[in-house]
Parts: C-alpha cells; structure tokens; sequence
C-alpha cells in the first residue's frame, strides 16, 4: 500500500507528437506491459521516492535549474542496448547528449541528490524486460529510426496509483517560468 506522506516521481525531457505516441506505439507493438503506462520520454531523474513536504522545495530546485537553462536540439537516431547489464533496447541521442548530461547534472542537486546505480546515459526505452527474440526485434525495426525536436523545457512526472506516469508539471527554460 503506498504511503499517503511520499510520492514517486520522475524528471524526464517529453518526446514530443508525433514522435512520442510513436514509439510508445512501437513499444507497445512488442508486447511491452509498461508501454502504456509510460510517455516516450528521456529520463533526468529516474522513479524517486520523495516526501510530499519536500515537493514545495523540489519545485523551488526545478524552478531554478529551468530559469538557468536555454532551449536544445534533440536528434534520435538508431538503437542501442544496455544488454547484458540490463534487458533494455532503446533509442539513441545522435545529438543533445551533452545537453542532457548537463541538465541531469544540475537537476540532480539539492533535493533531487540521489545516487545513481549507473552512469547516466540519455536514451529513449523502446523495450524493457522482454524476451531476447523481441529485444533483438526491437533493436532491428528501429535501428533505422530517426527524429528531431527542440527542447525548451522539462516535465516532473507522477507515478500514479493505478502505475501510470503522467507530467504534473512542465518547467519551461529561461524567464518563461510557469507551469502548465
């Protein structure tokens, strides 16, 4: 049973329409059980459990790394995997990843500190926990895999009760702070 004083979120960089639904269509294709309950996103701070009192300051945290930052390019291309470390098959960053490094670095301070179990590697999951046939089908139909978008912002998200992810809210880049 969850507990009502903590809630679990997660910092990630949207992949916009209409390449978001994209591959989370994709993902779901596979066979993915979380592809549904997951938005195509690039992660910046991974499922974290925090207390409901610390939110005011995490959005404080948030709010300043936004105001510190300026908009980016994203360029995905091919695939990648974490095999055999971890059953993952992703999309790769062909451009933006020192952005990303750069972002979760600053994001990753003051309350948002929190240990990493591996090195941090910006990447799109298009396949988690899945049989070694379907990895491998994933990591072929989307070796050819190609988008661009700019990023102008990051989104806190919510893991829900009923285990789907969904932005609370958005922290624009530069003096355009709100939230939406």
């Amino acid at each position: 049973m969850p507990d009502a004083e903590e809630r679990t979120i997660g910092v990630a960089v949207a992949i916009p329409d209409p390449y978001g639904p994209e591959l989370q269509s994709r993902r779901a294709a596979l066979g993915d059980p979380l592809a549904t309950s997951i938005p195509a996103h690039i992660t910046l701070v991974p499922p974290t459990r925090v207390p409901v009192p610390a939110l005011d300051d995490i959005d404080r945290h948030l709010r300043g790394v936004a105001l510190g930052e300026r908009p980016f390019h994203i360029h995905l291309r091919g695939t990648g995997t974490f095999r055999p470390v971890s059953p993952v098959v992703f999309v790769a960053l062909a451009e933006g990843i020192g952005d990303c490094e750069r972002l979760e670095y600053e994001i990753r301070r003051g309350p948002l500190a929190v240990e990493r179990p591996f090195p941090y590697h910006p990447h799109v999951t298009v396949a988690h926990h899945l049989p070694d046939d379907l990895l491998d089908q994933a990591f072929k139909e989307l070796a050819g895999y190609e988008a661009e978008f700019p990023v102008d912002g990051f989104w806190l998200y919510e893991h829900g009760l009923d285990g789907v992810w969904r932005p609370r809210w958005h922290f624009p880049f530069g003096d355009h702070a709100y939230r939406s």
